[in-house]
Parts: C-alpha cells; structure tokens; sequence
C-alpha cells in the first residue's frame, strides 16, 4: 500500500514541480526577456565582428592586387615605349625581316601633277 502511494505521489509531484516552474517564469518573464536578448545582442555583436574583419581582410587583398596592377601596368608601359622608339624598329626590322635602308639610286620619286 505505501509503495501505491509513492507510485501516485511520483506523478503528482512532477505536475506540482511543472506548475511551479509555470509561475516562476510567468513572474520574471520582464528578466527571462531582459535575459533573451542580451544572449541575441551578444551573438548579433560575435556575427557582425566577425563579418567585419572578413571584410577588412578582403579589402586588403584587393588593395594588394591593385597594386599589383598598378605595377605590371607601369611595366607594360615602358616596354611599350621602349619598343616604340624609331631604333628598335629598325633594329627589328633589320634583324627579323631581313630589312635594309634603301640607297639614293633605288628611291622612285613620283609627283602628282
């Protein structure tokens, strides 16, 4: 008999513990709210570090491809200049094409009248 007791008791006491659970949280809901957010604030404040300095590491590689660039850019510009000189066309075309300056009796001079 007294083990049907505890056997009904057992039930009993975890509907009471349940309710008294219930009133607690119903009591301090402002604080268990107050607490809530200050969890997401704290969650929301790791996220948006964390996006920052992944933006800012991105942003620094651009930077380094820029200059990069900006480097193969001005290289590009002198090999342009050094090509488009009058000397190293002739040299060029002396060397590559077989090319030679023509002499005062091969030069046809032809007038338009």
């Amino acid at each position: 008999m007294v083990h049907q007791k505890l056997a009904l008791s057992k039930p009993i006491a975890k509907q009471v513990l349940v309710l008294e659970i219930w009133q607690d949280i119903l009591q301090h809901l402002v604080s268990y709210c107050l607490l809530f957010l200050v969890v997401v604030s704290a969650f929301s404040v790791i996220y948006y570090t964390h996006v920052n300095r992944q933006t800012t590491s991105e942003l620094e590689q651009l930077y380094t491809q820029r200059d990069e660039l900006d480097i193969e850019w001005r290289n590009l510009l002198l090999e342009q200049n050094s090509l488009a000189e009058h000397g190293a066309i002739e040299s060029r075309a002396k060397k590559l094409l077989n090319m030679k300056r023509p002499d005062a009796d091969s030069e046809i001079i032809i007038t338009l009248e």
